[in-house]
């Protein structure tokens, strides 16, 4: 399987509508148009032989890739360093603008920066997960790939008199082959449009480079917006710009992550496709943004979510919310299997369309209010028509939270009564009580103060394991969930309270290890699923605030920092990290980031308010510490 590279070894670029994956040795290698939802026209990175791809490389048998982001903005840039010289290729996609467009636009500017370069383009359309045949027209000035249903063009940009600068083939297939030749300081490319099938135009350098200027400015600009000034301003805002990247502007809604099928075991079967908006991700999303600034991001989240609650007010079946939806907020995510790929690095089945899709999971109720709340307090306030849909939320909480449900990480063995559902609704029904008083709306206050207290004390009671000494997964078990981590920084008991402690102490002991946190054990509480998975980024930033949260300053700034050396070489992260460091998962995924950004927040605000003198010494014990009973690899979950 060498023709992968590791997942981590991509960057992301996108227009607001639809995004690419590059890796560092210049080929796209998955690429959907013209939403993050549609069917692929470059998928190498789930079948490399028959997936498709975009690759701009020098013809150098040997040559060293890196990548870089464009300061403060979402133009990539990939260098090539060979014994001839140095090149790279500068990746954008314009940014779209609000409105939904069938087509996308793709420029990858190709330069010479020192010495001399032999660079070779390979353009491979694969249309519709490599199920949509196409023709190839080739003329001078670049190629037309028309199907049935999907066409795309790849213009060529240059200037008129230099024809002799590359040389153009078309392959059995009907691939594009070109090779190019380029001295310090000269630029060519490409510039791709999904959607339409020509007519092909040569496009001159400085337009291509006009677009690049108006792409930079929108970035620049966009991230000017942000109000962070912590100490981790890098990482921060780059994750920043990788959630606006996966934000679908039509609707505002948020993907999971741009890609399908990412194994969170190489050669297993857990892979899911996570192109879509679940009502988890967009309500975290809302009080991320809010916490660096971007009130209008927040506020079209907000209404995204409404909106999917105006559209079953009249509640049934799961509820009134799907737990996830499509991008524009339809429901039809029809899971199936392409048979015909490998999967990447083997790792069968792919899946497109997400089977999870008619799950009950009940927090997401809890964290959908807990959104409201927080917009509330700044200043984004629900109309009159929005509070009656809360409402209606809200009472059928009261009336259903007491149910066994298939909780937040989606396990396909059977409902529980998971303790973190439980949690959610006594945050749902909390954030409404608190909605409604401080906002003077009338609402059945009695009644969602004695559901509210009624799952506090079910929780103390059931939630808590005597002989763990800590909350647990669900009711019939004694295993832990990292999912708790977050009863502190919600407010349902305090980050200094002993059961609490004692809980942070027993998932050191069994979920932690060194700075990565499992989210449970799979052995020890079956999930349905067949392998293994690896450590969660989400629940390890979860940790990080946890941590800072409770006092405990030394070991969450470690933690935190630590963790920072797992992303990749762009500040990217996926969903998960492997036991050789490796990332695995979807990549990158909306949910590390916006977790990061929590972590960020909440470490800076506990950092400001203890004596420096003494979180400079603790963090120097905790650096020199020796390991405890979670950083021992045999102790961690077989996961």
């Amino acid at each position: 399987m060498t023709d992968y590279p590791l997942i981590a070894n991509h960057g992301l670029i996108g227009d607001l509508q639809s995004a690419a994956l590059v890796a560092t040795d210049g080929s796209v290698d998955w690429f959907c148009a013209p939403r993050f939802d549609s069917p692929s026209v470059f998928g190498a990175l789930l079948d490399a032989a028959n997936g498709g791809r975009c690759r701009v490389r020098p013809t150098a048998e040997v040559f060293t890739g890196k990548q870089m982001y464009f300061p403060d903005t979402a133009v990539l840039v990939t260098r090539f360093i060979t014994e001839a010289g140095v090149g790279e290729v500068v990746d954008f996609m314009p940014v779209a603008g609000p409105a939904a467009t069938p087509g996308r636009r793709l420029v990858r500017m190709v330069r010479c920066v020192r010495g001399q370069m032999d660079f070779e383009i390979e353009v491979a359309p694969r249309f519709d997960y490599g199920r949509e045949p196409h023709q190839t027209r080739v003329t001078e000035d670049g190629a037309v790939f028309e199907g049935p249903r999907t066409s795309m063009t790849a213009h060529l940009v240059r200037e008129p008199d230099d024809e002799r600068l590359g040389r153009v083939r078309v392959l059995d297939g009907g691939d594009v082959h070109v090779e190019l030749t380029l001295a310090a300081g000269q630029a060519r490319g490409l510039f791709i449009e999904t959607g339409v099938a020509g007519p092909v135009r040569s496009v001159r350098v400085a337009e291509a480079w006009r677009l690049f200027d108006e792409t930079v400015d929108f970035w620049e600009a966009w991230l000017g917006g942000s109000t962070y000034a912590g100490r981790w301003r890098d990482m921060v805002h780059r994750s920043a710009i990788t959630l606006k990247l996966m934000t679908y502007a039509p609707s505002g809604g948020l993907v999971a992550a741009p890609t399908a099928s990412l194994p969170e075991q190489i050669g297993g079967e857990r892979n899911w496709d996570y192109r879509f908006t679940w009502v988890r991700d967009a309500s975290f999303s809302v009080y991320s943004l809010l916490g660096l600034g971007f009130s209008e991001e927040a506020a079209a989240l907000a209404r995204w979510l409404r909106e999917r609650m105006e559209d079953q007010a009249h509640p049934g079946g799961n509820g009134p919310l799907n737990i996830m939806y499509r991008i524009d907020g339809s429901t039809d995510l029809t899971e199936e299997v392409l048979d015909h790929w490998e999967g990447y690095r083997g790792s069968r089945p792919v899946h497109i369309g997400n089977g999870a899709a008619g799950q009950l999971q009940l927090d997401i109720y809890g964290e959908a209010m807990d959104s409201f709340y927080v917009a509330s307090r700044h200043g984004l306030r629900a109309t009159h028509q929005g509070w009656l849909r809360i409402c209606d939320l809200l009472d059928w909480v009261a009336e259903n939270w007491d149910q066994p449900e298939e909780g937040i990480w989606e396990t396909r063995g059977g409902r529980q009564d998971f303790t973190y559902g439980r949690l959610m609704n006594w945050v749902a029904l909390d954030r409404g009580i608190r909605l409604a008083t401080d906002n003077g709306r009338p609402a059945p206050l009695e009644r969602w103060r004695a559901e509210r207290d009624a799952i506090y004390t079910q929780i103390m009671h059931r939630g808590w394991s005597p002989t763990r000494q800590a909350f647990r997964q669900h009711y019939e078990t004694d295993v832990l969930d990292a999912s708790l981590l977050r009863m502190s920084t919600l407010g349902f008991i305090s980050p200094t309270d002993p059961m609490w402690s004692s809980t942070l102490e027993a998932m050191d002991g069994e979920l932690v290890t060194d700075s990565l946190v499992y989210r449970y054990d799979p052995e020890a509480s079956p999930d349905g699923l067949r392998g293994t998975e690896g450590t969660f980024s989400l629940c390890t930033f979860a940790y990080v605030a946890a941590l800072a949260e409770s006092g405990r300053l030394d070991k969450a700034r470690i933690t935190f920092e630590k963790m920072l050396t797992y992303a990749n070489h762009l500040g990217l992260y996926s969903e998960e990290i492997a036991l050789t460091g490796e990332q695995i998962g979807n990549f990158p995924q909306a949910f590390t980031h916006l977790a990061l950004i929590d972590a960020a927040l909440a470490l800076d605000r506990q950092l400001d308010l203890a004596p420096p003198a003494q979180s400079r010494r603790r963090s120097r014990e905790a650096t020199l510490a020796a390991p405890g009973a979670g950083d021992d690899a045999d102790a961690a979950p077989a996961g």
